[in-house]
């Protein structure tokens, strides 16, 4: 065998290059010029950003609008001006500025916000926060038009949304809703509002999450952005990259009362819903099941034999409501609702509410190791309809001046000592008549249940759904779940007044 016949070529000048080593060349000569021609200018694009808005917000300035509210004050001397509800998350985002008219006599507090026509006709969103409280409401326009509102047609305190209706003399420009559900992380937004009241001011950004939880109520499902919005955006749209609205800005989080690339947005899906109940009745009309919910821990999962920490947990059934009527029980624990799944506790208000009146729903309830599908009818929720909020506790024990009290097979499990409900009992701790179950008389500050939110005086029911009437049963059914290999037990615990929590203890 000889070696291969073909000699290296030698490049001396372009007039060298010949045969195949000039096809290379060629190739190679063809693929830089598309690199510096095509590739480098993309990639340099992508770099910077997205191309120019302006296409985008030019058309749709027109429709957003500055809102100025005027409210009459009286007895000047020591008002302070009008403030955001306690504890709500807009205490910040929103700041009322006043224009004190005269000495003495009365005041005008003055505020501005934002808003966006939706109707031709003249329908406005804004906040419900802008316009609480006002006598007063203009809507200003980026030509310096003004509008008078002549009807707030209706407000919701818990999405912090209003509808207002101006009368013009001529169809105004107008934007519309896309959907907030079809947004990702990432995606770019504009906002446009009145931020310090300067009016008319764009920003940009991207979708920095969805379905934001910031704790301001039991509706939470905001988009979160970092498009830069300040006091005085809010009420104002958040638009994605096809001028459509997908968000209405309502606070932000800032130490400093301005932008830090933190603000939040009703999503369009979640407005849209209540807009449209505000048009057409004036207020809105919420599913409501009767029931108060618990989060299904990690623990609780376990003790009750559940694969993953899912659903709400039933601690409580209102008598009369819904959730009764159809056959949901305390322990329950809600996988689905009307066909929608319940993944985590707070999916399961915001479903019922979404949900239309009297209808007849299917409701997946895990219960005693099973699923099971039960048929509820949607009630109304009400202005301050719920079930009663949660009492931590029972009143301290106080010292017994005759001693021990004589408490009959007394047992102490989990680091508690449990003893039948006797009269002097209920009478101590003040228990309900009617109640069952097995007392808390005292508590091992080392034991496993020290760190539970348990009380003397609280009544154990159950140990992992399955009733208890004495100290017998619960070390029976403790002995039941270590044969199961259960790690945890959960205790149903009642206080004196029936209020019912959900915990769960250590057992192995």
């Amino acid at each position: 065998m000889t070696r291969s016949s073909f000699a290296p070529v030698r490049y001396t000048d372009m007039s060298g290059v010949s045969g195949i080593s000039s096809k290379i060349f060629t190739v190679l000569l063809a693929l830089a010029t598309y690199l510096a021609v095509f590739a480098a200018p993309q990639a340099m694009a992508q770099h910077r950003g997205p191309a120019s808005v302006a296409n985008i917000a030019d058309p749709l300035k027109a429709a957003v609008v500055n809102i100025a509210t005027t409210q009459k004050l009286r007895d000047a001397e020591g008002v302070q001006p009008p403030e955001i509800p306690q504890d709500s998350p807009f205490e910040e985002f929103f700041e009322d500025f006043f224009n004190q008219e005269g000495q003495g006599g009365a005041q005008r507090a003055s505020s501005l916000g934002s808003g966006f026509v939706i109707d031709p006709s003249g329908l406005i969103v804004t906040n419900y926060h802008v316009i609480e409280g006002a006598d007063e409401i203009t809507a200003i326009f980026t030509d310096g038009s003004k509008l008078k509102v002549v009807e707030v047609i209706g407000r919701d305190q818990k999405t912090d949304l209003a509808l207002l209706k101006v009368e013009p003399k001529k169809k105004l420009p107008f934007v519309e809703f896309g959907n907030s559900d079809d947004m990702r992380v990432g995606d770019w937004v504009m906002a446009i509002g009145n931020p310090f009241g300067l009016g008319g001011t764009v920003t940009v950004g991207v979708i920095s999450a969805t379905r934001r939880d910031i704790r301001s109520g039991a509706y939470d499902e905001f988009l979160q952005t970092d498009a830069a919005i300040n006091r005085g955006n809010s009420g104002g749209p958040l638009f994605n990259m096809d001028g459509q609205v997908v968000g209405v800005n309502t606070a932000i989080i800032s130490p400093t009362g301005g932008s830090i690339g933190i603000g939040f947005a009703v999503p369009s899906n979640s407005a849209t819903q209540v807009l449209n109940q505000l048009k057409k009745y004036g207020e809105t009309r919420r599913g409501w099941l009767g029931v108060r919910i618990q989060t299904v821990t990690d623990e609780i999962a376990e003790s009750v034999g559940l694969d993953t920490a899912s659903g709400a947990l039933i601690a409580a059934v209102s008598e009369k409501g819904p959730a009764a009527k159809g056959g949901i029980e305390v322990g329950d624990i809600v996988l689905s609702f009307d066909g929608q799944e319940v993944a985590q506790m707070r999916d399961l208000p915001k479903t019922v509410a979404q949900t239309e009146i009297d209808k007849e729903v299917d409701v997946v309830v895990y219960r005693k190791g099973e699923r099971v599908t039960v048929k509820v009818k949607t009630g109304r929720l009400e202005e301050g309809t719920g079930p009663a909020a949660a009492t931590e506790g029972s009143e301290e024990e106080q010292p017994d001046e005759r001693g021990e009290l004589d408490r009959p097979n007394r047992k102490v499990s989990l680091g508690l000592t449990f003893s039948p409900i006797t009269d002097e009992l209920r009478d101590r701790y003040k228990i309900a008549e009617g109640m069952s179950g097995v007392v808390v008389t005292e508590i091992d500050p080392n034991g496993p249940a020290s760190e539970a939110n348990i009380r003397k005086g609280d009544i154990v029911v159950e140990i992992t759904q399955k009733k208890v009437a004495s100290p017998e049963d619960i070390d029976a059914r403790l002995a039941e779940l270590k044969k199961l290999n259960r790690k945890n037990a959960l205790l149903t615990v009642s206080n004196s007044n029936g209020d019912v929590t959900f915990v769960t203890i250590t057992i192995q």
